[in-house]
């Protein structure tokens, strides 16, 4: 209850509040101001809170700041791992076109629907997609080709995907990491409505999490269907970049939730311009009837927010209310998310 009156005071009164190779928001170098009040002390309390406590690594910290449009104001700063601290991730891809049931492996985002990936789906694949070359699996014994080491992984994740792993399933492990990335957010502290609608930035990413775990922009998917290959998300809509580690790119049941009030949607995250992130049903399993091109609304005495689009989407949202703020993999960068390098994305 104490955390249920914090979230809600927080988004009445100042706004929601809300990768390797993701310096995509700042080419500055320069090191980040820190302020600090007792002000400041309060409403990084309220943010922490909303966290799970294993979500971060680093403490917040109220930061000066520019935002996407230009806007200098002050943005919260804090670093999370690319991976879950406790959830098992996957699985992602079956072994053998036998295989069934929602344990066989995860699921594929196609034409607004989740497909759930077991034998079965991976089998008929040339029907799905009216495509005969499509055969991921061995014909006599029925084993599934599978990305099941890390050289495969990097080689097939690539966006020109190598020949010798065409006709897979690709999946990326966690242990193929050296180290689980570290990523840096800084977000607008109250959030900065945009002249005109905002697009997002691909390498950027979209959100955080309440578990610390990344929402992603839509996976470019074009590459690997090209290349007659599969690279499914677990039931929680996540799979591994071996650059970027783990993240979303639908958003479901898994997140965190924070209950607002006793019929809309519960809050799941945290945008990187500073509005909150809804699920994409109320609590009655209505879906709001007055959302923007960006899937955003202000009721029921709420301040502007987002809700997240259905899970078969392949987009989380798909643009901007406000002014977004800066992703690093650095700690310690002042935040510049006017100037935009092109960094590296969560494919």
């Amino acid at each position: 209850m104490k955390k249920y009156i914090l979230v809600v005071l927080f988004a009445l009164f100042i706004g929601f509040v809300w990768s390797a190779f993701l310096k995509t928001s700042s080419l500055s170098t320069l090191p980040v101001v820190m302020l600090e009040s007792a002000e400041y002390a309060e409403k990084i309390d309220v943010i922490t809170d909303s966290f799970r406590e294993d979500a971060l690594v680093s403490d917040v910290s109220i930061v000066e700041c520019t935002l996407s449009a230009g806007t200098q104001t002050e943005c919260f700063q804090f670093t999370t791992i690319q991976a879950p601290r406790t959830e098992t991730v996957g699985p992602w891809c079956p072994t053998n076109i036998t295989d069934a049931g929602a344990e066989a492996g995860g699921m594929w985002l196609e034409n607004n629907e989740a497909y759930e990936v077991d034998g079965t789906f991976v089998a008929n694949l040339n029907a799905f997609y009216e495509d005969e070359q499509w055969k991921l699996y061995d014909e006599a014994t029925g084993e599934i080709y599978v990305t099941d080491t890390k050289e495969a992984c990097e080689a097939a994740a690539r966006p020109d995907v190598d020949e010798a792993y065409h006709n897979h399933c690709v999946e990326c492990q966690i242990s193929y990491l050296e180290e689980l990335p570290e990523v840096t957010y800084t977000i607008p502290l109250e959030p900065v409505p945009g002249k005109t609608v905002q697009s997002i930035n691909n390498q950027n990413g979209i959100g955080i999490a309440f578990n610390g775990v990344r929402y992603d922009a839509p996976a470019p998917v074009d590459a690997i269907l090209a290349a007659h290959t599969i690279a499914p998300f677990d039931d929680c809509g996540g799979h591994v970049n071996p650059h970027v580690g783990y993240h979303y790119h639908a958003a479901t049941d898994c997140p965190d939730q924070i209950i607002v009030d006793d019929e809309h949607a519960p809050v799941i995250g945290l945008a990187l311009d500073g509005y909150a992130m809804h699920t994409q049903l109320n609590l009655d399993g209505t879906a709001p009837t007055d959302l923007d091109e960006c899937n955003g609304h202000a009721s029921n005495d709420l301040p502007y927010h987002y809700h997240v689009a259905e899970k078969g989407a392949n987009q989380i949202l798909g643009c901007y209310h406000g002014e977004s703020g800066c992703v690093h993999d650095e700690k310690g960068i002042a935040c510049d998310a006017s100037v935009r390098t092109g960094g590296r994305g969560g494919r």
